[in-house]
């Protein structure tokens, strides 16, 4: 590319840009907007197009009165719908049966995998608490109701947490929803 003085130049790799003062073979100088003198070598610049001409060019083909007419026309903006159904399922889920949350329970006594639900629930409301999730269902599965008996009781630590049933339909008897008031402080 070609340079002589008085071009507008921009530089590739910073965010300069100027006018070209100086041309020799290899060395172009250049006056930046900051009133520097710097020097480059024509692969670091190219030729800014000419404002003015960049403005008539982008507005040639439209009027003033199309554009203005165009901003103002009234467009109905679609609104996304959630099912019913939709609106009111939790936002979370947690599946605490043993084989979602460990690879194997080789090794594992009934105590450890035990353990390991109720760290994962606790852990699971604390989250749920601190993101502002309102609803939250743990299924437990049926079994012989030792864990969701230890769920209730987790539960039951929390004075900003109601939980029941979940959904009969959908869970069956194997699952326990938890709601959590938000204060209204933050």
């Amino acid at each position: 590319m070609s340079f002589k003085i008085g071009d507008v130049v921009t530089v590739l790799d910073e965010d300069l840009s100027g006018i070209v003062k100086n041309v020799s073979k290899d060395e172009i100088t250049i006056e930046t907007t900051d009133g520097f003198d710097l020097k480059f070598s024509p692969k670091e610049l190219m030729k800014s197009p000419n404002s003015s001409a960049l403005r008539k060019e982008a507005f040639s083909n439209t009027s003033v009165s199309e554009i203005i007419t165009e901003k103002e026309s009234f467009k109905k903006k679609r609104s996304v719908g959630i099912k019913p159904k939709e609106r009111n399922q939790p936002a979370m889920e947690v599946d605490l049966h043993i084989h979602q949350l460990t690879n194997s329970t080789r090794g594992m006594a009934n105590h450890d995998m035990l353990t390991l639900q109720l760290h994962t629930a606790k852990r699971q409301l604390e989250f749920a608490i601190r993101k502002k999730i309102q609803r939250v269902v743990f299924i437990h599965g049926v079994g012989d109701g030792v864990l969701k008996l230890e769920l209730q009781y987790l539960f039951g630590r929390y004075d900003n947490v109601k939980y029941y049933e979940a959904n009969l339909q959908k869970y069956g008897l194997g699952a326990t929803e938890v709601y959590i008031y938000q204060s209204i402080t933050s």
